[in-house]
This record gives C-alpha cells, structure tokens and sequence, in this order.
C-alpha cells in the first residue's frame, strides 16, 4: 500500500492544479485517472475545439472575405482532415505538457480506475486488471461531467454524435443539425460551417446562448443569419433518428411541427457529474438530486477529509472554474491563506464567430435583483483596430449599480473578445469603478479601446459614438 498526504481522482485542469498546487506547498501528492492527463479539456475538449476554430477563421476569410481583402482563387480547397490532425497534434503537445509537470513536482501518476474503499483509502485497478491500495489524510475528487443524452436518444457515434466523437472525426458532414444553442452548439456551427456544411442549430429555451445576456443572443443570431447558419430557438426535439443517408429530427414549437434531415445530428445539450461509481455513497459524501457533489467555499465535502472540485461539483462547469477550484481546495488541505470564489463574477468565454464574453448579471438579472443601473455600450464599428481586422460587428457593454458605480456585470460579442475579459473581471475584483477604467490609457489602436469607450459610455462621456 502506497501512501500520500493528498490522493488526487481525475487529471484534467481542476485535478492537476490541485495536485500542482498542493506540491508547491510541499505536500506529498498522488494523482489518478482512467483515461489521459489534462482530463477532457486538453484532449477532446476547449483546446483542439479552439484549434480547429482558428482554421475555420481562417476557412471564413479564404471563402467569404476575398472581395474585402482583395484576393480570390479559382479552385479553392479546404482540407477539414488536416485540420482535425492540427488539432489532436496541439492537444498532444499540451498533454505531454502535464506529463512533465506532474514529474516535475514529484507527482505520482497512476492510471485506472479509482473507487474509495474507505474514507482515507484508494483501491485502483490499473490496466492490466490488477488491483492497488492507495491510502491518504485527504481525498479530492475531480472526475468531471460528461454528456447528459435524454432517454431514448441513440448516439450511435457515426449519424448521431456527441462533442466526443464530433471533435475527433475527420469527415465532413455535409449538413448537421446541432441540437442545443450553449457554447458547444454554436462552436460546431461556426466550425462546421466555415467549411461549408448546412448547419441548423435546434434550441429548447426562447434564444441562442440563452444564459447569455438577451442582446447577445440577439447579436449572435444576426451573425448566424449572415453567415446562413439557420437558428431555431424555441424549438423541443420530439424525436431523434437515424435514417439510412442520414438523421431525421422531429421538432415542435409554438408554430407547429417540423421534421429536419440532415447528414448528422450532434447532441450538445448538457452534462452530468461523474459521481457515481466512486463509493461516495458508501461513505456517505453528500450529493445533490442531479448527482453533484455538494462542497462548501473550501471545497470540503460533507465527509471530513474527502473534497470535491471541477464539474463533479456542478459549480460553474468551466475549465478555469475547476482549475480556481483546485487552487483554493489544495490552500485549504494545507491549512494556508487562500481566497473565496464568487461563481457569478468568473468570466465565461464562447468562442463562436462572433466571440462572446461575459461575467457577472446580466441587465435583466441587475434590474430584478432591485438594482437602479447604468449601462456603457460601445460598438466595435467604431473602433480603429475592428476596422483593421474586418471584424466590426458587435460591441461591449458594461453594467453598473448607479448609486455606487461598482461594475455588476460585462458582455462583449465580437473579434477576440474573450482576450479583453480580465482587464474588467480584475477591476470588478478590486473594486474599481468604470471611471478608474476610462482613465486607464489604452495603447491605440486596439480593441481594448472598446473598453475603454464603454466606460467613459456609463457616465455619458464615449469619445468616439
């Protein structure tokens, strides 16, 4: 039996920055997962999506922007197979990456499956089938979330995909329906489109990123419409098939019924917790009704001794979440100083084309919670570097409580807007105000001048609209 002071379940960004963390503060660490190091995120998750959203960028501008950018081809050939090996090669760089960084910190790296024998007790089977006892003070479990598929829906892996076998195909689909409008769902459709496919995104709730700000959604859907990307918002899938050349999906609204076939049909409407199957019920680790594993702000769990971080928790299921997560779990095991994560303020970053970002209320949210407010807005088609790019649609908006100025909450659609989000998640943090952004000299010309616009536009005061 192997013993460690911190035994770490799931290697992806929210466990092996625990277990990085936890090193630096000099304990003994040991880390455990059943498939790959950097979890979903790195290997069939945001990285390669993010690599292959860069050559659809580019795919966008090779097929549409000619006329603007003054070039054109005869014969233009888009190769989505190189882009996909693109991909997988940059996910395996990052990937080796953790490799050496568990070396480097003297992290132990076991790879099987795990389930809790005991309160401080480990049993892996590895993959030969052989079976070790890992015992520890402490326990964090950081096995993540995966896809949630509803009853009766047949993900076949070939007609009917999730973002799983989506993101590590290397066919085409000549048409696709893409059923759920969340940051998954609009990322395939910009990916997929670029090289051309049919796409038809299919929403449930009223709009497209429908947790996102309403006048983001409503940006986003004129984008989409340019790009001839069919949207259906408030739309419920009644049925789900595949068909011999393809799927048919049967969907209901207000309006009626419809029935739409396409080549491929890609499932991205949400994810559950990876909890069961761990033995926490054996030792009675609390769990919500959905499975998460509840935690308080130190990341501690119900049981003394065993903690809980990343999407298992159903916190914030984002990467950097889990990876803040991590942090704060590793500083409290050590008994040192660490922070308190405030969920609503995280930024949150989709990367469709145009690029959301946002953090905190939206308008809708500031004014129900009782807030008197005042919103700055700036639109990037008056912003020099915008211009620049080609890229002027969308702008950024910024919220504030108009007694106080304290900044409630930020969205931005547009070019790489999802670079300009800390600028604004650190002020909010630090409690500056919109004017204490204004003043901030920003280089010229840049996008983050739209900040800058913005907050001067709280008070009134944009120079540039």
């Amino acid at each position: 039996m192997s013993e460690y002071d911190v035994i770490v379940i799931g290697a992806g960004p929210a466990g092996y920055v625990c277990a990085i963390r936890l090193a630096q503060l000099g304990l003994k660490a040991a880390i455990i997962d059943k498939q790959w190091l950097g979890g979903v995120c790195l290997n069939v998750g945001c990285i390669p999506s993010k690599a292959l959203l860069r050559n659809a960028e580019i795919a966008t501008i090779l097929r549409q922007g000619g006329r603007e950018f003054g070039f054109s081809f005869d014969n233009l050939s888009l190769d989505y197979p190189a882009a996909v090996k693109r991909s997988r090669q940059v996910s395996a760089r990052l990937t080796k990456g953790v490799g050496f960084l568990m070396k480097k910190h003297n992290i132990d790296v076991h790879m099987g499956t795990a389930r809790l024998a005991a309160r401080d007790t480990v049993s892996l089977t590895d993959d030969q089938g052989i079976l070790l006892q890992l015992k520890a003070k402490n326990i964090v479990i950081a096995t993540g979330a995966s896809v949630a598929v509803p009853p009766g829906w047949n993900v076949d892996g070939d007609k009917i995909v999730t973002y799983l076998e989506a993101i590590t195909q290397e066919k085409l689909p000549n048409s696709a329906i893409v059923i759920g409008a969340g940051a998954i769902g609009v990322e395939f459709a910009t990916i997929w489109n670029s090289y051309g496919a049919a796409v038809t995104v299919v929403e449930m709730l009223p709009r497209l990123v429908p947790l996102e700000d309403e006048e983001v959604s409503a940006e986003l859907a004129r984008a989409f419409a340019r790009r001839k990307i069919s949207a259906l918002p408030g739309h419920r899938v009644e049925a789900l098939e595949a068909t011999e050349n393809g799927v048919r999906v049967k969907v209901a609204s207000e309006a009626g019924e419809k029935t739409l076939e396409a080549e491929q049909a890609l499932v991205a409407i949400g994810f559950k917790p990876n909890s069961r199957g761990l033995g926490l019920e054996e030792i009675e680790v609390k769990l919500s009704e959905r499975g998460m594993v509840e935690v308080d702000e130190r990341m501690a769990t119900s049981v003394p001794g065993i903690w809980a971080i990343g999407d298992v928790t159903g916190k914030l299921m984002l990467a950097h979440a889990g990876s803040a997560q991590g942090v704060v779990c590793a500083e409290n095991i050590a008994g040192v100083e660490t922070v308190t994560l405030d969920y609503e303020m995280m930024p949150r970053a989709t990367y469709c084309q145009p690029q959301i970002a946002s953090f905190g209320l939206t308008e809708a949210q500031a004014i129900e919670r009782g807030h008197a407010i005042k919103v700055g807005r700036f639109p990037f088609q008056a912003n020099g570097k915008a211009l620049g790019l080609g890229e002027s649609g969308g702008w950024v908006k910024i919220i504030t409580d108009a007694k106080h100025g304290e900044i409630l909450g930020a969205h931005l659609i547009g070019p790489e807007v999802t670079e300009l989000l800390p600028e604004l998640t650190l002020a909010q943090a630090m409690e500056l105000t919109p004017a204490e952004i204004a003043r901030n000299v920003h280089a010229h010309p840049t996008l983050g001048e739209a900040l800058m616009e913005a907050a001067h536009a709280v008070e009134g005061q944009a120079i540039h609209i």
